[in-house]
């Protein structure tokens, strides 16, 4: 065992950079923030106004891509040839899919970003504020924003890195999923330059995720004492979550994730029926069932939507502005999903990142975000609870306390609601800096693929104070301005990963090195999925097997 870990070594090349750039920022604010704000600003604006088109236009193409893929032959590829064992059991994976991706993104605005949409729709909406266009237009802009589309960006670049790790035996780097692309000579040129790039870009958006965990948990602690902590609430509550979940990295894939995800979901459920249950059950029916429609009825044109013809510029600060952050969390995230995609088919694979997600989503909006609405057109001051945090700290999460605190039992369900905020956004920042310190380590195997604890740690606090110091500098702009500059370097990425896959989904047989699984026409053929590598002991209920396996 000790031969294994001293083989891992730091790979300054790749970790110093993309560090040191960071580090930079966080001194460039504290000592000339002025200047900082202006550069960030200006940067930031140059990139939503030149390239809104690029960002719409290569999600929805991630979307049909995706799709392509799961229905194709090439979803019966088994990740790691016929023989491959999963890391975990699929009720596992599937948690840690949706802990790492949700964070607590979702706990925030599902509530909140409805209340901007009804009072501040795009211009085209001519009705204007309250109107029925204008709730239309809430609900499928939060579906949009939060379902198939990121799904789309994280399981498709998964499953191209995983089949370029465990079937083409390439490195444990990002710029592995460019093989199929660019080929071999080129690939090995550019991969240090893409690994430094997405792991400065990850680390834009995981300070944003950051922020929101921050907000609601110190909002709800406002909530239940009455007290306003402000900065020093922020400060406390960040390095909380911080602590949380560089002790949870060090426990390593099977503790630390695993459990926590699997206790999480069981909150998500408690709490998402308790909603659905306590707010108006047959609104939430209808809401969910018309959303939909209305969501899939314009999927392209909303998709692709720019604001352009309105000049308006909305459409910057809501659909691309969260293309920007999920795709900055893209990079390194795929690089962890796709690792625990051993031993699955490539359609298991995207059900567990893609499918499963994806509808939880629309779930759990339907849920809250026509919770809020409802109670919002009846007068039930969802907007007025949001509109006095964002007056007192520029911030959005009251409108969530709000919704809570006009249902029944609030002492308990806003603790409940924050346990699911604390625990989401460790569990996705455990993995994430899992990879990114695995990123920055040569050595790793695909037997061997937990990184040094030191590298985590380090990535950890660097997330951390960039987060609190946008936060207390910029408030919530501020870090919306950090994450789209985090966005804009990954973009280029998941283009030349969406040219991979397609390459990939064209002719499979023609990279993969498990030559035995492929007929003589190429076709992939069918194989069982070998049981997890990892089970816990005892027996345990059918119901149990759900949540752990």
């Amino acid at each position: 065992m000790s031969s294994v870990t001293s083989s891992k070594k730091t790979k300054w090349g790749i970790f110093l950079p993309p560090f040191l750039l960071v580090v930079a920022l966080i001194v460039l604010n504290l000592t000339s923030f002025e200047i900082f704000l202006k550069v960030v600003n200006a940067a930031a604006g140059w990139i939503l106004a030149n390239f809104s088109w690029l960002f719409n236009g290569i999600t929805c193409v991630c979307v049909v891509m995706t799709v392509a893929a799961y229905f194709s032959p090439f979803s019966k590829v088994r990740i790691g040839g016929s023989k491959a064992q999963p890391v975990m059991g699929q009720a596992n994976f599937t948690w840690i899919a949706l802990c790492t991706i949700m964070a607590a993104g979702i706990l925030l605005w599902a509530a909140g970003e409805p209340m901007y949409h009804l009072y501040g729709p795009p211009s085209h909406i001519v009705e204007g504020a309250k109107s029925q266009k204008a709730v239309e237009w809430a609900v499928q802009t939060i579906f949009l924003e939060w379902t198939f589309s990121p799904m789309a960006i994280y399981g498709l670049p998964a499953v191209v890195f995983a089949f370029a790790f465990y079937n083409m035996k390439k490195e444990y780097s990002i710029g592995s999923m460019l093989y199929p692309a660019l080929g071999d000579k080129a690939t090995k040129t550019v991969m240090p330059v893409v690994d430094c790039v997405c792991l400065f870009a990850l680390t834009g958006g995981m300070a944003a995720s950051l922020s929101s965990g921050v907000l609601l948990l110190a909002g709800g602690f406002n909530s239940l004492a009455g007290v306003d902590a402000g900065k020093t609430g922020w400060i406390v509550t960040a390095l909380i979550i911080v602590l949380a979940f560089v002790i949870s990295a060090s426990t390593g894939l099977m503790r630390g994730i695993r459990i926590l995800s699997s206790i999480n979901v069981r909150v998500y459920l408690v709490l998402g029926l308790f909603v659905f249950l306590a707010g108006p059950t047959a609104y939430l029916l209808d809401f969910m069932v018309e959303g939909l429609g209305l969501y899939l009825s314009d999927f392209f044109k909303i998709s692709l939507w720019t604001s352009t013809t309105s000049a308006d510029g909305w459409s910057r600060w809501w659909p691309t502005f969260y293309w920007c952050v999920w795709i900055a969390w893209m990079p390194v995230t795929s690089v962890f999903l796709g690792r625990v995609a051993k031993g699955y088919t490539v359609r298991e694979t995207l059900t567990v990142i893609f499918v499963v997600p994806s509808i939880f989503s629309l779930i759990w909006l339907g849920i809250f975000s026509g919770t809020a609405i409802n109670f919002e057109l009846a007068g039930l001051g969802i907007n007025e609870g949001m509109q006095a945090t964002i007056k007192a700290s520029n911030t959005p999460e009251g409108a969530t306390y709000a919704l809570f605190r006009a249902l029944p039992l609030p002492t308990l369900s806003i603790p409940l609601f924050l346990l699911v905020v604390f625990v989401s956004f460790v569990t996705a920042a455990d993995s994430n800096t899992n990879a990114m310190a695995g990123l920055c380590t040569s050595g790793l195997s695909t037997e061997d693929q937990e990184a040094p604890f030191q590298l985590k740690v380090l990535w950890g606090v660097l997330i951390g104070a960039l987060c609190l110091i946008m936060m207390i500098a910029a408030g919530i702009d501020g870090v919306k301005m950090v994450s789209n500059l985090g966005g804009f370097p990954s973009l280029f990425l998941l283009v030349a990963v969406c040219v991979s896959a397609f390459k990939l989904i064209a002719n499979p047989a023609k990279y993969d090195l498990h030559k035995e699984d492929y007929d003589e026409l190429g076709r992939p053929l069918p194989s069982k999925r070998l049981p997890p590598a990892y089970a816990p002991k005892g027996g345990r209920s059918t119901l149990s097997r759900l949540f752990v396996d």
